[in-house]
């Protein structure tokens, strides 16, 4: 059960950046798998659960080791995250909700981060054919989360069939995140609630977004 981070999870957080070395972190390993690792797997548990009984979905949570096999400057992570997604090889191809802890606080919501340009052809496609049905449920998912749909927009304007739709036709991803800067709230249970509202607002258009090349 998720009891919520603590004072000492910011603190490890804030020593991984400032100590970002294999010395530091092994004398600190059990202040990782105390305050942050094991709280946040508590959270992913809390969270995921209305989602993972949905065929295709699975929850992954990071762990803090980046990856030897590629060159990297340090070899730890400064934040931690979860991540609600179809199963597949490259998460950042997938729509999901996630949830992220970093020193100076958190952030929640709706991501298609780095999507293949055949994947948001065929959602404009997509959206193309049927625009009031698309509407509907962004007007809703943004209504409910109080959170607004944006994204990274192309350098050359993209021609768009129907006005309403332009501002989301622009955008080479998709992003609704909540940024929240640390607070008695990350410390509390009622995080859990808080954060798994907001992403059931967003899974309908999570939904819509998969599958999307083996669609069009």
């Amino acid at each position: 059960m998720f009891e919520g981070f603590s004072p000492e999870t910011v603190d490890f957080l804030w020593g991984i950046r400032m100590n970002n070395n294999r010395e530091w972190f092994m004398e600190h390993k059990q202040d990782y798998i105390r305050y942050l690792y094991e709280p946040m797997k508590a959270l992913a548990a809390e969270i995921s659960e209305p989602f993972i009984k949905q065929p295709g979905m699975i929850c992954k949570t990071s762990r803090i080791y980046r990856d030897m096999r590629i060159p990297q400057p340090v070899p730890y992570k400064e934040s931690l995250w979860t991540c609600i997604r179809q199963d597949s090889k490259w998460w950042m191809q997938e729509p999901c909700l996630c949830f992220e802890i970093m020193p100076e606080g958190y952030r929640y919501g709706f991501l298609l981060y780095a999507p293949p340009v055949a994947v948001m052809n065929a959602l404009r496609a997509k959206i193309a054919a049927g625009p009031d049905a698309f509407l509907k449920l962004l007007r809703t998912a943004e209504k409910k989360s109080g959170i607004p749909v944006t994204g990274d927009e192309y350098v050359r304007k993209r021609p768009c069939p129907d006005e309403r739709l332009d501002r989301i036709f622009q955008l080479k991803n998709l992003c609704a995140i909540r940024e929240e800067p640390v607070s008695e709230k990350l410390f509390s249970p009622e995080l859990a609630a808080e954060v798994r509202e907001t992403l059931k607002a967003f899974y309908p258009l999570l939904r819509y977004c998969q599958n999307l090349t083996s669609e069009n």
